[in-house]
């Protein structure tokens, strides 16, 4: 039985619902690598974070979304913390669990994405967020 947004909204009444990445594709892969306990980090420009009304903070939790803007998830914020794209260190790149699990496969695919957000530059900074998933919602 699958359970709607708005069930999840109930039980975790302070959760936002969001989808990685900039594409329904990116949303469904990342989505999936969460579920699979393969991806238990993320990373976002310091700039829209401090744009962004919905801000994790310590033990929030956050219903993912994938493609379709189904939820597929739920997870809860166990830290966060500031760094420069130029300071992630392979371990960090690693527990985003996304490709081939490389710095160097990570630098390329977030350059990509902060080019496009308008945001990059190798300097700039970055709110590292590390989380756990809590529920998996069945599809």
């Amino acid at each position: 039985m699958s359970v709607s947004l708005e069930q999840l909204s109930d039980k975790y009444p302070d959760a936002h619902a969001w989808a990685f990445g900039d594409s329904p594709e990116l949303a469904d892969r990342l989505v999936t690598l969460v579920i699979a306990g393969k991806k238990v980090a993320s990373c976002g420009s310091l700039q829209s974070w401090k744009a962004d009304e919905a801000k994790p903070q310590p033990g929030s939790y956050s219903i993912v979304l994938d493609g379709a803007g189904q939820p597929r998830g739920v997870i809860r914020t166990t830290g966060l913390f500031l760094t420069r794209f130029d300071r992630v260190t392979p371990e960090m790149a690693m527990l985003e669990g996304e490709d081939d699990l490389s710095l160097e496969s990570w630098r390329r695919e977030h350059q990509r994405f902060f080019q496009q957000e308008g945001s990059f530059h190798p300097e700039m900074e970055l709110v590292f967020e590390t989380f756990q998933l809590v529920e998996v919602v069945q599809i």
